[in-house]
């Protein structure tokens, strides 16, 4: 099965080509440096930003992989969660390009598509436990089959890798901070002192992390006004640690009291370095085995589209044309 992957659910513009769940050929159109100069995504640029790369990106795929459009079984995109204008960008481009080339139509969830991309280089076997962690999802997952996943626990409030991006932001740094803070904790030393561990005493999965946002604000909010500047890469270490320390301790707790012996480790924040580290030093302790793809392949990529939509179609699933796109699509 030769499947066209879409994924313009944010300010990445992306498409690839997956053979039976593997890849062969992926273009990417990155947004970051627009986005940048307004310290965020802006949902009206990011959308006319698709609108304009998408139709370029697609030729230069079939070009460099001497495919044409009537060769495609399958035109598969990310219809939620995401921004809306986004989304529908993506959407109508999929739909009408399976209708003009004779494939089939398959919508995806962006969230389950992230989960499965560890599958594109590693042979996984279910049931697992997993993990995503990106700007806009913490949650916890019993991963039954390819085409069932159960959420355990999910974000109250921040999600990680938007904390990460606003606590950048606190210290200075440039739109998008997670990446950014990964480096500057690397040059710090952490202090366990500094911010609370929200959450994880309770006895569930769910997450919150504005509180440590907030507490980072204060913090330095009240040492300036001591008269004191803190060091930018302390700060980061410790605030990285206390959101860390809860992902990790409650990830490897649940597989734990699960008796499952895999996690998938996915998202945006699944390349912090420090992330990896800690969850195979916990992992290797109660015997766990721990999955996660290629940093390229943690953000938002057209790859993971693909192998989703791999997976789903031989389960059967297929769409209408007449399918929307769901910026709150739930997994």
């Amino acid at each position: 099965m030769l499947c066209l992957g879409i994924e313009s659910s944010c300010d990445e513009t992306a498409l690839a080509v997956v053979r039976d769940g593997v890849l062969l050929d992926a273009v990417l159109a990155s947004q970051a440096d627009i986005h940048a100069l307004f310290g965020g995504v802006v949902p009206e640029l990011a959308s006319r930003e698709h609108y304009r790369y998408l139709g370029t990106l697609f030729d230069q795929l079939m070009q460099r992989l001497d495919l044409r459009p009537s060769d495609l079984d399958v035109v598969a995109v990310s219809r939620g969660p995401g921004l809306l204008g986004s989304l529908l960008v993506g959407v109508a481009f999929a739909k009408a390009l399976a209708l003009g080339c004779g494939a089939r139509f398959l919508g995806v969830n962006h969230l389950h598509a992230h989960l499965l991309a560890a599958r594109l280089e590693n042979e996984l076997r279910f049931p697992a436990l997993g993990l995503l962690v990106s700007g806009g999802h913490t949650h916890i997952y019993r991963m039954e089959s390819p085409s069932r996943c159960i959420v355990l626990g999910k974000t109250l409030d921040d999600a990680a890798g938007e904390a990460f991006d606003k606590v950048g932001k606190i210290l200075g740094l440039a739109y998008p901070g997670g990446k950014l803070m990964d480096a500057l904790a690397r040059q710090g030393r952490a202090d366990a002192r500094l911010f609370p561990r929200p959450y994880l005493d309770n006895d569930n999965l769910d997450f919150s992390f504005s509180g440590i946002k907030t507490g980072v604000l204060n913090y330095m909010n009240s040492e300036r006004q001591a008269g004191r500047e803190p060091n930018p890469a302390d700060v980061a270490a410790s605030f990285q640690a206390a959101v860390l320390d809860v992902i990790v301790a409650k990830t490897v707790g649940a597989a734990v009291d699960m008796n499952k012996d895999k996690i998938v480790l996915a998202g945006g924040v699944a390349s912090n370095s420090r992330l990896r580290e800690m969850l195979q030093t916990e992992c290797k302790k109660h015997g766990i085995a721990l999955y996660y793809p290629d940093p390229i392949l943690c953000t938002d990529n057209a790859a993971m589209i693909g192998c989703a939509a791999y997976y789903k179609y031989k389960a059967g699933g297929i769409s209408d044309l007449d399918l929307d796109a769901v910026p709150d699509l739930p997994l």
